[in-house]
């Protein structure tokens, strides 16, 4: 499955509800998607060094917040907030025993060039 991280209109969840809906309807699973309303606001909350902690995170597989801090490329993250703030946004997930996994085999961001003149 993949995660669709993109900006959307306001209202666009009802749309996505919907498609999501007839997708499992068909028995399809719905995939995981998540809308902002700015390019602002997109990058606000997906920062560099987030999408870095979650591409190593993609990479090695699930580990400890411990072990993926000290696999991290940038030593100058703030590891355990931006941890915080990609499970807040469901890109991260933990398992029972605590460890850190990336359940998408991808991730996407569409970002229309009109959201952002």
């Amino acid at each position: 499955m993949k995660a669709v991280i993109e900006v959307a209109p306001r209202g666009s969840i009802f749309r996505t509800a919907q498609e999501q809906f007839s997708e499992s309807r068909s028995g399809k699973t719905p995939g995981f998607r998540l809308s902002f309303e700015s390019a602002k606001t997109l990058f606000a909350n997906l920062t560099p060094a987030r999408l870095e902690l979650l591409d190593t995170l993609r990479r090695i597989g699930p580990c400890t917040p411990a072990t993926l801090e000290r696999v991290a490329l940038n030593s100058d993250l703030d590891i355990q907030n931006d941890i915080a703030s990609l499970e807040r946004l469901g890109l991260v997930e933990r398992d029972d025993a605590g460890d850190l996994t990336v359940p998408y085999e991808s991730v996407e961001i569409i970002l229309p060039l009109a959201q952002v003149a």
